[in-house]
Parts: structure tokens; sequence; C-alpha cells
């Protein structure tokens, strides 16, 4: 029981934080209207990562494509860990960390905005992929802990989460992503809100 109480107490303290912090909410807010001149322009929202940040990757792609809140017509959202035949072809003919590199090359158009989830900072695979990402004239954007640490370095934007905890963050990234697509879609489609 007690660690459950652990657990629970750690992640309302990071919660606060956040929500105590001005400046964090304002870097939100400005991403999120990144992503809709993305959008409004024809381009798409790219997600990457690894282990638990893949699944963040499709969980928030899921959400731009489907609906968040309310019904709308659907956005250009994509996960590039979701494509297995693509994953393990890019593996084994260039190696694990062009995964998302290779594939951006393939996909990724200027304008779009692509997402790397990186708990450490330090993903070789993320990294290559933002490095393409300049070459193509993507923004990028790390979702990060609490230094940003070699990816921080390179990201166009970063949203750092204030915990140097791997759980932690992943808690809030997935937190912070929700409410990226919830002002995506509240300021692009509020008409559509019943």
């Amino acid at each position: 029981m007690q660690f459950i109480l652990d657990e629970l107490s750690q992640t309302k303290a990071l919660i606060e934080a956040i929500l105590l912090d001005n400046k964090f909410q304002k870097n939100v807010l400005k991403i999120a209207n990144i992503c809709i001149k993305s959008l409004n322009s024809g381009g798409k929202i790219i997600f990457c990562g690894n282990g638990g940040s893949a699944a963040d990757s499709q969980h928030l792609a899921a959400e731009l494509v489907s609906r968040f809140n309310f019904d709308r017509p659907g956005l250009a959202a994509i996960a590039l860990t979701t494509d297995t035949s693509a994953l393990t072809a890019i593996g084994n003919d260039y190696g694990y960390e062009r995964v998302f590199s290779r594939q951006l090359e393939a996909i990724g158009r200027q304008g779009d905005v692509l997402f790397g989830f990186s708990t450490s900072g330090k993903s070789k695979n993320i990294l290559l992929a933002f490095e393409q990402a300049k070459k193509m004239k993507i923004t990028t954007v790390g979702m990060l802990g609490i230094d940003g640490r070699d990816i921080g370095q390179i990201a166009d934007q970063q949203i750092n989460i204030p915990s140097s905890h791997t759980p932690k963050i992943q808690e809030g990234h997935i937190c912070v992503g929700h409410i990226i697509c919830g002002v995506i879609e509240d300021l692009m489609f509020s008409s559509f809100k019943k």
C-alpha cells in the first residue's frame, strides 16, 4: 500500500509543478500553435519514440486522426513506430538507429512537425531523426526529461518534464500530449463542439 501512496504522491507533485509553471504552460500553447499552423498549411504531425514512448507516439497520433474530446474532421498525424515491416527492414538494412530517420526521409515534408519522445534525451534513433528533419525543414519538438540532454541541444522546441525518473517523465509526456491534442482540437474546431 505504501508503494501505491508514494507513486501517487510523486505523480501529484509532478502535476503540481507543471500547474505552477506559467512558462511551461505558455510553451505548451506555443507548440500546439506550431502544430495548428502546420496542419492548416497541409502539413502533418509525426511522432516517434522507443518502448513506452513508442506507445505514447501511437496514442497521440490516434487522438489527432480520430478524435479527442468531440467529433470533428480527422487531422493528419502518424507514428513512425507502427509499421513492423518498415521497422524491421530498416533495422536489418541500415541499423536500428535509422528506423525513424529513414521513414521521415520517405514521408516527411517541409512544414511538418516531428515529436521525438526520449526520457533519457540520448536516444540515437531520435537524434538521427531530428538531424534528418533539420535537412527537410521539419520542425522538431523534443519530449524530454528535466535536462533535455543531447536531443534538447538540437530540438527546435522542447517540453521538459520536471523529473529525471523515467516513469514520471512518461506520465508527464502523456498528460502534456493530451493537452496539446485538446488545444489543437479546440482551437481548430471549436464550432464543432456540441
